[in-house]
Order: C-alpha cells, then sequence, then structure tokens
C-alpha cells in the first residue's frame, strides 16, 4: 500500500478523468504517458470506468492507474476487478474504506474537517484526499488542517488547475495534487489529445520546479 502511496507522491499529479468510451482510453493512456504523467485516476462516474482501468493497466503498466469517486462497495469490487492500484473515493464512507482495507487496496478517501481526519487515523490512514479543495478554504483551510494533523498527507481535488496548483504543490505535506485540468471532457471528446500531452508535461514540469523549494 505504502508503494502506491510514495509512487503518486513521487508524480505529484493525479489527473482526474471521465471516460464516456474505453475506447477513449487507450489514446488518453498514450497522451498521458507522452506528456510524462503517468498517473491516472478513472472516476467512475460513468459505467466505462472498469473497463477503461483494465485497458490502461493492460497497455500502460508504467501507469499508476486508480480508480475515482467510488460511491458503493460494488464500485469497488469492480475497481479491484479491473486492477485498479489505488481508490479514490469523494467523501470519508466508513463502509467503502473498511472494504478496501479488507482488501489490502490502497485508498484514498474524501475529507474537508477535523472529525473526517480522525476517522482516517483510528483506521491508520495518513494520506486523505482534501475536497472539495477550494470550496473548502483552499490553502489557508489545509494549512489550518495541518496544525493538529502533522502526520497527515493530503491529495487536494476540486477547484485546482494551472492557476493555483504552484500554492498547493508548495506545501510539503501535501503528497499529489487531483485535477482535471489537462483532461478535460471536452479535450477528450474533440480527440484533441495533442493538448492533453501538451498539458500534462506543463503539470509535471510544475510539480518539478516547485517540489525543489516546498515551504511548511
Amino acid at each position: 500500500m505504502n508503494d502506491v502511496f510514495s509512487t503518486i507522491k513521487s508524480i505529484g499529479i493525479l489527473p482526474v478523468i471521465k471516460l464516456e468510451s474505453p475506447r477513449d482510453a487507450l489514446a488518453l493512456g498514450k497522451a498521458l504517458v507522452e506528456g510524462g504523467l503517468y498517473a491516472a485516476e478513472v472516476t467512475f462516474r460513468t459505467k466505462a470506468a472498469a473497463e477503461s482501468i483494465a485497458l490502461l493497466k493492460k497497455e500502460f503498466p508504467a501507469l499508476t492507474t486508480g480508480a475515482g469517486t467510488v460511491l458503493t462497495i460494488e464500485q469497488a469490487e469492480a475497481a479491484i476487478a479491473s486492477g485498479a492500484s489505488y481508490i479514490v473515493s469523494p467523501g470519508f464512507n466508513p463502509k467503502i474504506v473498511d472494504f478496501c482495507l479488507s482488501k489490502g487496496m490502497p485508498v484514498i478517501p474524501g475529507i474537508n474537517s477535523p472529525s473526517q481526519i480522525e476517522q482516517g487515523l483510528e483506521r491508520g490512514l495518513q494520506l486523505l484526499k482534501f475536497f472539495p479543495a477550494e470550496a473548502s478554504g483552499g490553502v489557508k483551510m489545509l494549512k489550518a488542517l495541518h496544525g493538529p494533523y502533522g502526520d497527515v498527507s493530503f491529495v487536494p481535488t476540486g477547484g485546482i488547475d494551472v492557476s493555483n496548483v504552484e500554492s498547493y504543490l508548495q506545501l510539503s505535506y501535501v503528497a499529489a495534487i487531483g485535477g482535471s485540468w489537462m483532461v478535460k471532457e471536452d479535450l477528450i471528446a474533440s480527440g484533441n489529445y495533442a493538448k492533453i500531452t501538451a498539458l500534462s508535461a506543463e503539470a509535471v514540469a510544475i510539480v518539478q520546479r516547485i517540489r525543489g523549494i516546498q515551504h511548511t
């Protein structure tokens, strides 16, 4: 489990992806890899998620591919069956978290309050998704949460793009950023994979530049 989280931290960006068809998965995976972004969080917001994850795992084994927006045990089961490397949920659902832990599946549940962080700590979790990041107070709120929970790392997601990503990456307790600006639905729908590659490369460059100078 820690190996997956270490990999996510080393990448620094989790592209949050919505795929309407598994046919789009391979072209998208190729675009991400060509941009040097070796991560993909395929959300269960469509029925194409499980098959898309399986395809990405098969064709791009170097891509750390996980399942996002997992809301039910059934979706968690489908994610595991598809070969997902990790599971992300928007909120802290104890049943889903406990199920994933019972299966040895790395899970990053969503939180935006001290009480939810403590639910995670009770289960031994030290990597949590901060969601919705900007709507929940952004960097200021994240700094406040870090105060009493110094051993916890976060994956801020929601309302983050190239205009504000640096302010999050500068925090040493931010393991990675979740975002969709480099994999927007309209880019996928129009087949503009060259743009996805360019935006992915830009995101990777930002991570590499910022990670050399972190602030607490």
